[in-house]
C-alpha cells in the first residue's frame, strides 16, 4: 500500500508518521532528500532500536548476531523488560531525545526475530516465558513456544535481501561474513535514518502546527492500532480501545486543511464523502497465512485519503 499511500501524497516538504512501527511507508518514500521527516512510537523499545540503529548501526549489528536459543531468549527478555532499572530506562527514553542503549535495541531485535506474533515475554501471556525457573516448572512441557525454528527465519541470521548471496553447502559464507553483511543491512538503514526525527510518547505530540502545516505542505500516515472485536487478544489487556476512534475524530477534524494531506488505515470504518477510500489487502505471512482472525481481517484492511491528496479517484462502494 506504500506506493498509493506517496503517489497521493505527492512530493511534499513535510512527513509525519506518529505510529511508527516498522517504519515501512517511510522507508519507500520514492522522492529524493530534502524534506523533514518527523516518526514516533509510543512503544519505548522499538524506539530505542530506531534511534540507537540512527547512531550506532555497528553496535546494533554486533548486539543482534547472536544464535537461536531459548533460555537466552527468555533470559534477555527478562532483562529488558522486567529488571528493577526497566521502568527509569522507559521513563529516560521518553524525556530525552537523544538518549539510546545499543545492547538493548540489538537483544530486542534478536528476540523479536524468534518470536513470531506478539507477547514476548509478557508476563501475563500463557505462551511467555518467565526465566529459568518457570521454564521447568511451569507445567506447560510441549506445548510451551518455542523460538521461531523453521529454514526460512533464522533470527538476524538468516539471509539478507539483496546484500549478499549466502550460498549453500561448501560455498556457504562463513560467520564473518554473515556479521558483515548484518553490519552492512543495518548501515543502510542508519543512512536513511540520518536526518529523521525520531520521538517517542503519545501520537499527538507531533501533530501540533509546528510539526506539521507550519512547514508546509504535509503528509501524515496515520496507521493506529486497530479496533477489531478481539482487541484484548490482539493488543493486550491493558491496551487503550480508544486510540483508533480518537485519531479518527483528528483526522475528520484536520481533513479540511489543504496543507496536510492525511492518509488513515483501519478495519471496515467510515469516513466523510469528501475523503477517497482504497481497500487492499496484506501479501502473505503468518497471520494472515492461517485459519484464524488474520485471514479474515486482511479482506477488510483499507486506507481513507483526505481532500488534500493528489492523484486519487474515487472508488465506489462495493
Amino acid at each position: 500500500m506504500a506506493g498509493d499511500v506517496w503517489r497521493a501524497f505527492g512530493n511534499i516538504d513535510n512527513y509525519v508518521e506518529p505510529f511508527f512501527g516498522s517504519g515501512a511507508v517511510l522507508l519507500a518514500q520514492p522522492y529524493s532528500s530534502g524534506r523533514v521527516e518527523t516518526v514516533n512510537d509510543i512503544n519505548a523499545w522499538l524506539t530505542n532500536f530506531w534511534r540507537a540503529l540512527q547512531h550506532d548501526p555497528d553496535g546494533v549489528a554486533v548486539a543482534a548476531d547472536y544464535p537461536v536459543s531459548e533460555l537466552d531468549l527468555h533470559a534477555r527478555g527478562d532483562w529488558l523488560f522486567y529488571r528493577a532499572e526497566a521502568p527509569q530506562f522507559v521513563e529516560r527514553l521518553r524525556s530525552d531525545p537523544d538518549y539510546y542503549d545499543v545492547k538493548s535495541a540489538g537483544w530486542w531485535l534478536w528476540g523479536i526475530c524468534q518470536w513470531i506474533g506478539a507477547d514476548w515475554n509478557r508476563r501475563d501471556c500463557p505462551d511467555a516465558g518467565k526465566g529459568v525457573g518457570e521454564l521447568v516448572n511451569a507445567g506447560r512441557g510441549v506445548n510451551r513456544k518455542i523460538p521461531h525454528l523453521v529454514n526460512a527465519g533464522r533470527g538476524v541470521n538468516r539471509k539478507i535481501p539483496h546484500l549478499v548471496n549466502a550460498g549453500r553447502g561448501v560455498n556457504r559464507k562463513s560467520c564473518s561474513a554473515r556479521g558483515e553483511a548484518i553490519r552492512e543491512y543495518m548501515r543502510q538503514l542508519s543512512e536513511r535514518l540520518r536526518d529523521v526525527r525520531i520521538c517517542c510518547g503519545d501520537w499527538k505530540r507531533v501533530l501540533g502546527p509546528s510539526q506539521t502545516y507550519g512547514l508546509g505542505a504535509t503528509g501524515i500516515f496515520l496507521d493506529p492500532p486497530y479496533a477489531p472485536e478481539n482487541r484484548v487478544d490482539v493488543y493486550g489487556p491493558n491496551d487503550d480501545g480508544l486510540v483508533f476512534s480518537r485519531v479518527r475524530e483528528w483526522a475528520i477534524e484536520n481533513g479540511s486543511n489543504r496543507l496536510l494531506r492525511i492518509a488513515l488505515c483501519g478495519y471496515d470504518f467510515e469516513m466523510p464523502t469528501s475523503w477517497t477510500r482504497r481497500r487492499w489487502k496484506p501479501g502473505g505471512g503468518y497471520a494472515v497465512g492461517g485459519d484464524g482472525n488474520g485471514r479474515l481481517n486482511r479482506k477488510k484492511e483499507m486506507v481513507w485519503f483526505s481532500p488534500a491528496c493528489v492523484h486519487m479517484q474515487k472508488e465506489l462502494m462495493p
